[in-house]
């Protein structure tokens, strides 16, 4: 996991706001299975928007937090129950941070 500055912070928010959520956490929370999906993403993908749903009452930064963490990715933002994550794919690079 790494620290995004503002700035790569700030581009990784732009390209997300085009995107749709690819995964939902509903009211099951946080499964394994769920867990392993979003990992499994990251090998096509480098940033990845996910949904709470109305019936997750867990609180979406704790999530975003705990999905993060499982998946060694880092949390973009979490804008009410969206939730952006960043992983860089070393292999298929899809996604050139500004650098300061």
């Amino acid at each position: 996991m790494k620290t995004l500055t503002s700035k790569q912070r700030a581009y990784l928010m732009k390209l997300a706001s085009s995107l749709d959520p690819i995964f939902q956490i509903g009211k099951s929370s946080l499964t394994p299975e769920c867990t392993a999906a979003i990992s499994e993403a990251f090998n096509t993908r480098e940033l990845i928007k996910i949904s709470v749903l109305k019936n997750c009452f867990d609180d979406p930064k704790e999530l975003a937090q705990m999905v993060a963490e499982r998946t060694k990715s880092t949390v973009v933002q979490v804008i009410g129950k969206k939730i952006v994550l960043y992983k860089e794919n070393k292999d298929n690079k899809k996604i050139d941070l500004p650098l300061a």
